[in-house]
Parts: structure tokens; sequence; C-alpha cells
């Protein structure tokens, strides 16, 4: 598995990739502990890791997305293993539009099962792919911010920035250089 972290407005975001640059796993942390562990066990060959600058295609949607491209990510390859439903969601997830977010209810129903509000909510919990797999979309019922492994600051930041509104820069890194550090 190849890694990168680069600077964001929102704070460091590491990224995993798997040996054919999809992602495995990425969030707003320094620490790739933090995400390997998130990774399925069958996905996470022999467990090594090699920080690299850049993990092409990856790395470049990632900037453009940071630079207002907030479509940039939607073509990048990303692997997570779980059950029909949370896995199904994850692709549900992934046609949510930038600017639009949806509550967990209409992830459920979105997803094929109106009532399974809380495994929707689950499928938030459990995604490995922040970013790429955008359940910062994912709002509460009432317009509440819900969860986030990575934060509510972080949460909205993204969700200022897909909408186009400006919004405080969130975490530590405010300011920060939109390139692959």
């Amino acid at each position: 598995m190849d890694l990168t972290t680069m600077p964001t407005p929102a704070g460091p975001l590491t990224i995993v990739v798997d040996d054919e640059g999809a992602v495995l796993a990425s969030g707003w942390t320094t620490d790739p502990g933090e995400l390997v562990h998130l990774v399925a066990p069958d996905l996470r060959g022999d467990g090594s890791l090699k920080e690299r600058r850049d993990l092409g295609p990856v790395t470049g949607a990632a900037v453009r997305y940071l630079e207002g491209d907030v479509l940039a990510i939607d073509d990048i390859d990303v692997r997570q293993r779980s059950g029909p439903f949370r896995s199904h969601a994850w692709d549900v997830l992934r046609g949510v539009p930038p600017g639009a977010p949806v509550t967990y209810a209409e992830l459920a129903a979105k997803a094929g099962r109106p009532a399974a509000v809380r495994a929707a909510a689950g499928a938030c919990g459990f995604n490995a792919a922040a970013l790429f797999v955008p359940c910062h979309r994912v709002v509460r019922t009432g317009g509440g911010m819900g969860g986030f492994r990575w934060g509510l600051d972080v949460k909205r930041w993204l969700l200022a920035h897909e909408s186009g509104s400006p919004g405080p820069a969130a975490g530590t890194g405010g300011g920060a250089p939109l390139t692959a550090g």
C-alpha cells in the first residue's frame, strides 16, 4: 500500500491506495494507523506502507477538488469490503451530488431500504474512504450535522466548500497550500 499526506484547509489529509492506485482509505489525520485498521484485511496485502509524495491520478483529483473542481474525485477508483447493503450504500453515496446533502433517511431510501436509516448511518460510520465516498454529504433530518469520523469542523468545511461558500478554515490546516506535500 502507498500513502501520501497533503495539506488542506481542513487539516492534513492522508490517502492510502493499493498497488493499482485504488483508494483504500482516506481521512484527516497524519497517522496512517488510523486508516489502515479501516481497510478490510483482504485488501491490505502484506500490510506494508510506502510513503509517496504523489499518488498520480488520486493526488491530482484531490488537489483539483480542493481548488474548487468538486467533481474531480468522482471517477477515482475506491475499494472497500462489507456486506451487500453497506457496499451498495457506499455506491449510492458516490452519486450524491456536491452541494446537495441528503439525510440519513434519504440515503436509506436511495439505497433501496427506506426503513434502514440506522444501517445507512452505519454505512457512513464505517466508510474508510472519506472524501472519495462522500459520507460528509449526509446530514440529519432537520439539517443537523450528524457525525463524521474526522470531526464536525472538517464536515462543515467540506459542505461549505462544495456549496461554494467560503466558510472558515477547519482544523489546523487553514491557509495551507493545496499541493501534495
